[in-house]
């Protein structure tokens, strides 16, 4: 019989795996082409006002990439931490499991819309490892 923290302990190793991945892809933009450097070069050029502080659109691009790296870290860090309360009360790690899974699920759309497979199938593995948690958990 497989235990909800062992579940969460899955996941959370392939969350810090996703991360990872993401990490690995800075800057996330895969600038070969002639018109990709070019746009990248443009995006880095076009300075302005952030709230006193002046930014370029790389700048946003490049710090909104790394801060949804802190995320995804911290996504599995608490996941790791969900195991823990798992393994002691099942039941009071259910809420949350849920908000995870509904972390992870919303994820999961915004991959399919704007990005492509390889996160997809992250979000929706560990999706089904913390459903499978809850279900075990007393679900």
């Amino acid at each position: 019989m497989t235990k909800p923290h062992i579940l969460l302990r899955i996941a959370s190793i392939l969350a810090l795996l996703f991360a990872a991945g993401h990490s690995a892809g800075a800057p996330w933009t895969p600038a070969k082409g002639m018109a990709e450097q070019a746009l990248v070069t443009m995006m880095k050029s076009l300075h302005f006002d952030a709230m006193g502080a002046q930014r370029t659109y790389y700048d946003f691009y490049f710090g909104f990439g790394v801060s949804i790296s802190v995320y995804m870290i911290a996504q599995a860090l608490v996941l790791w931490q969900a195991g823990d309360v798992a393994k002691a009360n099942p039941a009071a790690a259910r809420p949350l499991m849920l908000t995870m899974l509904a972390s992870y699920a919303a994820l999961g759309v915004i991959t399919y819309m704007y990005f492509f497979v390889a996160p997809l199938v992250f979000s929706a593995v560990i999706c089904a490892l913390i459903a499978w948690a809850w279900l075990k958990s007393g679900g």
